[in-house]
């Protein structure tokens, strides 16, 4: 996998790759629970220097890279809170082999943290000074900008400056059902006209003012908005009710930190599935993505 932005399952397939209808059911597949934390913090080992760095994901530009060695190259690329966090994690990281992406969750000293959209409540106060929600693992490159990403399955050990929370999760590996609905969605994609990436970009836009709002995507409305086949708005919903239907097969094993959105006690932002077929993301959008879009940070 490209280092890139992750996708959800039935935004995939609006340009006619297909490939998702079998990543579903596909039983050799890795889960990991994805957590809700802000900013994103890369640190490890720089491949070009094999010195020590931290970043946000400007790491990975292709011109302006803003890569940290030092608390004098955090103040040179970085400033604000980002710059304050960035200083934390120089300090208190430890010092990897490899490269790691995380989330910063918060400072230590409570034992509830809400950095985005999700309050997490730890069952005692967090003693650390960091707390980071590491969940990608980059390796084979000469720079950031060639490594390759995958889901961190190994999980990190902690100091006594940092902890690390990786809330564990299984998959069912036995998903027929899923297959079935799949093979249907494969059939009904013949009747349907795919769209450049750019016309897709312009659809998952049209989609997302929808969750934003709260209302459901009528697959006419956006056919008429954006100028597409009506039939590939209704394989998409047809991919998204797959997805719906993939949480039955996902258990939480670590039930240790509790979630909430605006009080009501809710389940993690969602989960990360990779197998030969690719690496999506499953996401509630009508729970999550719409407190999301609305928190204030969009």
């Amino acid at each position: 996998m490209q280092n890139k932005h992750l996708e959800h399952p039935e935004d995939s397939i609006l340009t006619g790759d297909l490939s998702v209808l079998k990543w579903f059911s596909e039983p050799k597949s890795k889960i990991s629970t994805k957590i809700d934390g802000s900013v994103a913090i890369v640190w490890g080992k720089d491949p070009a220097n094999k010195q020590f760095f931290v970043g946000t994901k400007a790491v990975f530009n292709k011109k302006k890279i803003r890569i940290a060695h030092s608390h004098e190259e955090i103040d040179q690329f970085y400033d604000g809170e980002v710059a304050i966090i960035l200083h934390n994690c120089f300090d208190f990281l430890p010092r990897i082999s490899g490269i790691i992406q995380g989330d910063f969750i918060g400072f230590g000293g409570t034992d509830e943290y809400k950095s985005n959209t999700i309050t997490y409540k730890f069952t005692d106060v967090v003693k650390e000074n960091i707390i980071i929600a590491p969940h990608t693992f980059y390796s084979k490159g000469n720079d950031l900008r060639e490594v390759k990403a995958t889901p961190l399955m190994k999980t990190l050990k902690g100091t006594e400056n940092c902890k690390f929370i990786q809330p564990k999760s299984s998959l069912d590996p036995y998903r027929e059902d899923l297959a079935d609905f799949c093979k249907f969605a494969h059939q009904m994609s013949t009747l349907c006209e795919f769209v450049s990436n750019r016309k897709a970009m312009e659809i998952k836009k049209e989609i997302n003012a929808c969750i934003r709002e709260g209302i459901p995507v009528i697959d006419s409305i956006i056919a008429e908005e954006c100028e597409c086949d009506i039939n590939l708005i209704r394989l998409w919903k047809l991919v998204e009710s797959i997805k719906m239907d993939l949480f039955p097969f996902i258990e939480d094993v670590d039930n240790s930190i509790r979630c909430e959105i605006n009080g009501e006690e809710s389940y993690h932002e969602g989960y990360v599935i990779h197998n030969q077929y690719g690496t999506y993301k499953v996401v509630d959008r009508y729970e999550f993505s719409t407190a999301n879009f609305n928190s204030g940070r969009f």
